[in-house]
């Protein structure tokens, strides 16, 4: 007969036992769960764009999309989160799990000048993992027909005549066209008075109409209207002229080390496996190099770029020191 001391203790031992039993189930359930990134993809991913539909972003965002689908048959969702400046959608990916189901497509900045631009981010865009550029495009000086300068050493001298008589548009505080503007200025040693629009359609109807004189812009948008006559395009702000545009110098020209560029690319959340990024970093690079990728990024005056990480990783410190001194330089604050 087993006292009731023992049967306690074999209560014990029996109930001990099955905990362990729970918890190696548990763990190797958890190891079973977490994904091997070789076999990547195994379950839709969600591709998160900050910004509103139809922007460059969202539009190459989709197109990525497709072609991730077409090579992986996985589903690709994409989903616009825009709000503040790009802030919103990319805090999401921030926080998301780093198993590459959740990432980021963005334009620079949130990634390169948010973090100067607003008094506290709710995610460091340091800490992001860089996948790959899929597009640069150039940034263009944009002036309204009646403005009397035909190039940019004449527009530099009527902006010396007349400080801050200048206006420029800018789709909001703290995007391409903003900072852009602002770098310009510091670096022609002109003042010019900053128009915040909520979006490029409003801003270049603006411009269009003469209520502001000046606009950084891209030519996806403004190129028919400058091949129509409605704009005058002064000066690109790539290192090279634009081949569509031969006669429109580049701004470096009269401006050494002037650089802006507008680029699309892909991050994922902090941690994100080499393996993962790896290979949409392969993908986003195989994409544009299709023929009909090069023609509809053409279509929209953008450059197939594509690349490593490491090559991203590389490209980000450099803008991002770029865009922090032209904040701190003018001043621009978001908040």
């Amino acid at each position: 007969m087993i006292s009731h001391l023992a049967k306690g203790a074999l209560r014990k031992v029996f109930t001990t036992g099955l905990m362990l039993i729970g918890l190696s189930g548990l763990v190797t359930g958890v190891a079973q769960a977490q994904p091997n990134p070789a076999n990547y993809p195994t379950q839709p991913v969600k591709i998160i764009v900050p910004y509103p539909p139809g922007g460059g972003a969202d539009l190459l965002a989709r197109l990525l999309a497709e072609r991730a689908f077409v090579k992986w048959g996985q589903t690709m969702v994409v989903e616009n989160r825009a709000g503040a400046g790009g802030n919103v959608g990319t805090e999401a990916v921030f926080r998301a799990p780093p198993d590459g189901y959740t990432m980021l497509f963005t334009a620079q900045p949130p990634l390169v000048a948010n973090k100067s631009l607003y008094s506290k981010l709710t995610f460091d865009p340091e800490q992001m993992t860089p996948v790959s550029v899929m597009a640069t495009g150039y940034s263009v000086l944009l002036v309204n027909p009646k403005l009397p300068v035909n190039n940019l050493q004449e527009f530099v001298a009527y902006g010396k005549a007349n400080p801050a008589k200048l206006n420029y548009a800018s789709q909001g505080i703290g995007n391409a066209a903003h900072l852009t503007a602002e770098l310009f200025s510091s670096m022609a040693g002109i003042k010019m008075v900053h128009i915040p629009y909520k979006g490029t359609g409003p801003a270049l109807a603006d411009l269009l109409s003469g209520q502001v004189e000046v606009l950084f812009g891209e030519l996806a948008t403004a190129g028919v209207h400058v091949r129509a006559g409605n704009l005058k395009m002064l000066g690109v702000g790539g290192a090279t002229r634009h081949p569509d545009y031969p006669q429109v110098p580049a701004i470096a020209e009269i401006m050494p080390q002037f650089q802006a560029l507008i680029w699309q690319g892909m991050v994922g959340p902090p941690g994100l496996s080499p393996v993962i990024a790896k290979k949409w970093a392969d993908l986003i690079t195989e994409v544009v190099k299709q023929p009909d990728v090069v023609k509809r990024l053409g279509d929209l005056s953008m450059i197939p770029t594509g690349g490593t990480p490491e090559q991203m990783a590389r490209f980000m410190r450099e803008d991002a020191q770029r865009w922090n001194a032209v904040v701190k330089t003018s001043g621009a604050k978001a908040d």
